[in-house]
């Protein structure tokens, strides 16, 4: 078992400001050391044009623009090199796992991915300039793989597959844009039939309405469904799935299953986190391992959020927070079934063997 931790971070004022202060603490950091490596190994196919990333990103949340730009302030940095680590628009994106349940009043989240792209960051930002203060663990800094807004609107996604790309954003910015600038479920269901996609994922916006929208995004297209259980396979733009779905369908149905035993949210958790319940993967290996649980509950406007498997969940009172309560834990520690490196943590956090 590895012993691994989150950093929190709370920010309140621009975002420049916040980019800025992001950027200062990225600095010399392992995570940019060890990211810089892992590029040597994964060189991009392309360049992204900083004219088109920026129309592109000030379109839907010009806000996030500001943030790059403190970035690179801080980093000193040239912006082609900013864009390919924060902009998240045109760039690759590896296969990944995650399973998400949802009931009356709470959203569950099994976030699955390979431990070497951890960067252990959890952020609570209120922005001082535009858009709705959020919640959630952050994915390439900029992105949010899930997450909660002052509205209480929840988004996570679900990896499909890569075939076919196009030119648009990858899921983890786009999660963020829509925490930002969307106040229901309605209106994230609008901005991601608007919005351009990189690659194919199912989002899933719940708000305080209590109804999960799942909406089955790829270049080619989108497709609206409710959904209380999604994993990693469309139900109904069918012919985007990829051939190899055991494992999706396995998770599915030990969610179906555990449903009937659920009488209130913990339960939903256990569900989630427990690690012979099914639903919870030790596949690190296969970019498909648990990594962190996070649990929203709209209403409240609260977050839970564990580390690894069988842990107890962190709470957070996200409304009060907003109203100006700040968090006085800086860490959120778990542990994780794995031997491999972590890149906010290891120094050899690269794909060199």
């Amino acid at each position: 078992m590895k012993q691994i931790y989150s950093d929190i971070i709370q920010f309140r004022g621009s975002h420049y400001e916040f980019g800025r202060m992001q950027g200062a603490q990225l600095k010399d950091s392992l995570i940019v050391k060890n990211r810089e490596r892992q590029w040597k190994v994964r060189k991009p196919r392309f360049s992204v044009d900083e004219k088109e990333a920026k129309d592109n990103i000030c379109r839907f949340a010009p806000g996030i623009w500001e943030e790059i730009i403190g970035l690179q302030d801080a980093l000193e940095w040239p912006m082609e090199r900013v864009l390919m680590e924060f902009s998240g628009y045109r760039l690759p994106y590896a296969r990944s796992g995650c399973s998400i349940l949802t009931g009356e009043n709470y959203f569950i989240r099994n976030y699955d991915y390979h431990p070497k792209t951890y960067e252990g960051r959890y952020a609570l930002f209120q922005p001082g300039d535009q858009g709705y203060a959020t919640i959630g663990p952050e994915q390439k800094i900029t992105g949010r793989p899930d997450g909660i807004n002052e509205k209480g609107l929840v988004l996570g996604y679900n990896f499909m597959h890569r075939k076919k790309p196009g030119e648009g954003f990858i899921c983890h910015m786009i999660g963020r844009m829509i925490l930002e600038t969307c106040a229901n479920a309605d209106e994230a269901v609008d901005m991601l039939k608007e919005i351009p996609h990189r690659h194919s994922f199912s989002f899933i916006a719940y708000d305080q309405r209590g109804e999960a929208l799942v909406v089955e995004a790829s270049p080619r297209g989108t497709e609206v469904r409710q959904s209380t259980v999604c994993t990693n396979h469309f139900e109904i733009m069918k012919e985007e799935n990829r051939h190899h779905l055991v494992d999706s369908y396995e998770r599915l149905e030990a969610m179906e299953r555990g449903k009937s035993s659920i009488k209130k949210p913990y339960d939903a958790f256990r569900l989630l986190n427990d690690t012979d319940k099914g639903v919870f993967s030790k596949q690190y290996k296969n970019w498909a391992g648990t990594i962190h649980t996070s649990a929203y509950f709209p209403k409240e406007r609260k977050a839970w959020f564990a580390l690894g498997g069988d842990q107890e969940p962190l709470e957070i009172n996200f409304g009060k927070w907003v109203d100006g309560d700040d968090l006085e834990l800086n860490r959120i520690y778990g542990e994780v079934d794995t031997d491999l490196p972590f890149v906010h943590m290891n120094e050899k956090a690269t794909w060199f063997k």
